[in-house]
């Protein structure tokens, strides 16, 4: 199977441009990325592996996609990217979370375990019963209607989103707002009761050889 592209090499990376042709049929594992970030370069080497283990498989896809282009947003967002890496699979369409071990051992016994294909439009005789169905159904639909479901859905998403957002920003505030208000209220009680003043007096006696009566008591207890 050619590579499509690659950030390290045998590693297909994802774009909006490929991403449905390169997955299609198949069932995948992907990492979600970003250059800069510590634990991605680390595990670099053993998903470049992986991928070169399933690189000729017509039915297993090993890729990832770099969160940090704008280009690929759209990918990472839909698919509730927040941190990275993140590592999905399944259907690409519909992926599921990976929770499991980041070491080479981990990920191949993962991938030769779980990677399987499923029923889908691309796999149709996977599938039967509800599944099969439900699938005929949006068969029978004209690709305007479908976009049409589909675009449906991305507002209610994208409406949880903003609602999200706004949420956040506003919990934000509350807690910037707290952390002043502790400090102003720290920094008035310090000023009050002459703090500064005080720990200077305290340090110099401390440096003429005055002790306190718990810096005795500190001294007799390491004895």
């Amino acid at each position: 199977v050619a590579q499509i592209g690659s950030v390290y090499a045998g590693v297909t990376n994802l774009t909006p441009e490929n991403y449905d042709s390169a997955t299609a049929g198949k069932s995948v594992f992907i990492k979600f990325f970003a250059p800069w970030c510590g634990h991605c370069k680390a595990m670099a080497a053993d998903w470049e592996k992986l991928a070169s283990d399933f690189e000729s498989s017509d039915t297993k896809l090993i890729a990832e996609v770099d969160c940090t282009d704008d280009a690929n947003q759209g990918i990472c967002s839909e698919n509730g990217v927040q941190g990275f890496p993140t590592l999905k699979y399944g259907n690409a369409a519909a992926l599921d979370d990976y929770d499991g071990g980041r070491d080479y051992a981990s990920l191949k016994s993962f991938a030769d375990d779980k990677l399987k294909p499923s029923c889908s439009p691309f796999n149709l005789d996977l599938c039967e019963g509800e599944e099969k169905a439900k699938i005929d159904v949006y068969f029978a639909m004209s690709a305007d209607e479908l976009k049409t479901k589909i675009d449906a859905v991305d507002e209610i998403i994208a409406a949880a989103d903003k609602k999200f957002e706004e949420g956040l920003e506003e919990l934000q505030n509350k807690y910037m707002d707290m952390v002043e208000k502790h400090e102003n209220a720290v920094e008035e009680e310090k000023e009050k009761k002459h703090y500064g003043a005080i720990k200077a007096v305290l340090a110099y006696r401390k440096s003429k050889g005055e002790k306190s009566t718990e810096d005795l008591e500190d001294e007799q207890d390491e004895l």
